[in-house]
């Protein structure tokens, strides 16, 4: 049988369990990759070799183009995918019904 202590919560109701958490205001690691990835930097295009005013995003897009240019095909692969979605890949299945008790016919009734 279950006690009675198990059954009750170990905190009243409003009151947090785990008071010395997370502080407010503290900000997740995808806010600050996102807010380093909206850097612009005048760098030069690694393909057009011209400088040009670039967010972290183009440079690294920019930089998977040129990997993907010298055969390497996870960067290909990876620009394939960002750019024109995943492939779905499909199962084609067909299903045939086999009798699990091939010397039983189905009429057979309990007489």
């Amino acid at each position: 049988m279950a006690k009675e202590d198990n059954l009750k919560p170990a905190w009243d109701k409003g009151e947090s369990g785990n008071p010395n958490g997370r502080p407010k205001g503290s900000r997740n690691r995808s806010t600050i990759a996102r807010q380093w990835l909206e850097v612009n930097q005048n760098l030069k295009n690694p393909l057009t070799g011209e400088n040009e005013t670039m967010s972290q995003e183009d440079l690294m897009t920019l930089a998977l183009i040129k990997k993907a240019r010298v055969g390497d095909v996870a960067a290909y692969k990876a620009l394939m995918d960002s750019g024109y979605g995943a492939p779905v890949q499909q199962i084609e299945q067909h299903n045939i019904e086999i009798p699990l008790f091939p010397d039983v016919s189905e009429d057979n009734s309990n007489e």
